[in-house]
C-alpha cells in the first residue's frame, strides 16, 4: 500500500496556524496593552508594560520567522521557548481570576482550561521546528 505523500502546502500549515495566533497576539498586546500587563506576575522585577512590550514583539518576531520557510526552523524552536516562557503569566491569570469576585464563572474555568492548552502549543511548534 503506498502512502500518500504531504503536500509542502500541507506541511507548512501548522507553522502558518502558529505564525497567525502569534502575529494576532503580539499585535494585541500594543493595541491593549492593559489587558496584558495585568498579567504580568507582581514578582518580577520592573515595570509590567516592559513584559507586554518584549512579548508582543517576540510574538511578532516569531510569527514573521514562522511565516518564511528559510526562518521557520528557528521560529518554531522559538515559538516553543516563548511558549514556556509565559506559562507563568497563565498560570498568575487563572489564580487571580479564581479570586476575583469580579470574573464570572465560566472565565474562571476558561482560565483554567487554557492551562493545559500551552502543551499542545509547545508540541506543534517544536513539530513545526523539525519539520523545517
Amino acid at each position: 500500500m503506498q502512502r500518500e505523500s504531504k503536500t509542502p502546502r500541507q506541511d507548512q500549515k501548522p507553522a502558518l496556524r502558529l505564525a497567525a495566533l502569534l502575529l494576532g497576539a503580539g499585535t494585541t498586546h500594543f493595541v491593549k496593552p492593559e489587558f496584558y500587563d495585568n498579567l504580568v506576575p507582581k514578582q518580577l522585577p520592573g515595570d509590567a508594560r516592559t513584559y507586554t512590550n518584549v512579548s508582543g514583539a517576540a510574538e511578532l518576531a516569531i510569527g514573521t520567522a514562522l511565516l518564511m520557510p528559510r526562518t521557520r526552523r528557528l521560529g518554531g524552536g522559538l515559538a516553543a521557548l516563548l511558549f514556556v516562557a509565559v506559562f507563568p503569566a497563565n498560570i498568575n491569570m487563572a489564580v487571580d481570576w479564581l479570586k476575583s469576585p469580579k470574573t464570572t464563572n465560566a472565565q474562571k474555568a476558561l482560565a483554567l482550561l487554557r492551562l493545559p492548552l500551552q502543551i499542545p502549543l509547545i508540541t506543534e511548534a517544536l513539530k513545526v521546528r523539525r519539520r523545517a
